[in-house]
């Protein structure tokens, strides 16, 4: 387990999908940087993130027109539409965020065929069931199906995963909530609750790293008084507590000996008490 001082918050919080945003950008950027993507910023602190062969972008939006505070993109031509984009708004975890960075990151160097690889569009419900796969080792359960809806739920019915089949429009799964993968989370009624979405061509290995970081049992670290009431009270919080002083060696135990001063004699030691009498004269003869 890391030291407290590393540890940014004074709690953990589980399950994860209710820590809410970490306020922290830079975990989600860092894999992007260290592959060498161009870095821009403007006038509204919005900030923008460039492949090197210009076929994958990411904005940071957190003046942007809605509350999608995440918007990636990747692009097969240049200048035409996206082949697919995920986005979370400014309420979903950082650590969502980072896992999916971190996997495309992973996909960028593998090149084109990966990060641009395209679902089994014959069998798409197959790809579909690789990505829930973490959430049903973590728990979650289908729901009633519905017509052209595949539903599971978080073991405490506080998060949410959607897989729409059939056909959907390309630009409204872009701009719209009603993408191909939709995830949710948080307090069903309050501003604390988060989403995240992916269009249809999004490679699946993309996908499930966002499931995976969602259903993972593991808890976040938060700071209590940073968090929304309504999370603080739907999660289970518990104090990170300071890590215990290492049991001392041997070594350190004759090093506190020989600095102790040597102990006196005790017979240079007068031994008065209070409740001692005092001596009696001896008898004379």
């Amino acid at each position: 387990m890391p030291d407290t001082e590393e540890i940014d918050g004074d709690v953990y919080v589980f399950p994860r999908y209710l820590a809410g945003t970490s306020w922290s950008v830079d975990p989600a950027l860092e894999p992007l940087q260290a592959l060498g993507f161009d870095f821009s910023s403007d006038d509204c602190d919005n900030t923008y993130a460039i492949s090197p062969d210009h076929r994958v972008r990411l904005g940071f939006l957190p003046e942007g027109e809605d509350d999608g505070l995440w918007r990636i993109n990747a692009y097969r031509d240049r200048f035409g539409p996206p082949v697919w984009g995920v986005s979370f708004n400014d309420a979903a975890p950082t650590e969502f965020v980072t896992a999916f960075t971190t996997a495309l990151a992973r996909a960028y160097t593998a090149g084109p065929d990966a990060y641009l690889a395209e679902p089994d569009l014959k069998d798409p419900e197959l790809g579909a069931f690789d990505a829930v796969v973490p959430l049903i080792k973590n728990g979650w359960q289908f729901q009633h199906p519905r017509w052209g809806v595949m539903e599971l739920q978080a073991p405490d019915g506080m998060a949410t995963c959607e897989y729409t089949t059939g056909h959907l429009d390309s630009e409204k799964e872009l701009t719209t909530l009603g993408a191909r993968w939709h995830l949710w989370g948080g307090p069903k009624n309050g501003y604390a609750r988060w989403y995240a979405t992916a269009t249809t061509h999004t490679p699946i290995p993309l996908v499930k790293a966002i499931t995976r970081s969602v259903s993972d049992p593991a808890p976040l670290p938060r700071w209590r008084d940073s968090m929304p009431s309504g999370l603080r009270k739907a999660a289970q919080l518990t104090p990170v507590l300071p890590p215990r002083p290492p049991a001392p060696t041997p070594l350190d135990v004759q090093r506190i000996a020989s600095r102790r001063p040597a102990a006196l004699p005790t017979t240079s030691v007068p031994r008065w008490s209070t409740t001692s009498r005092p001596a009696l004269p001896s008898p004379r003869r």
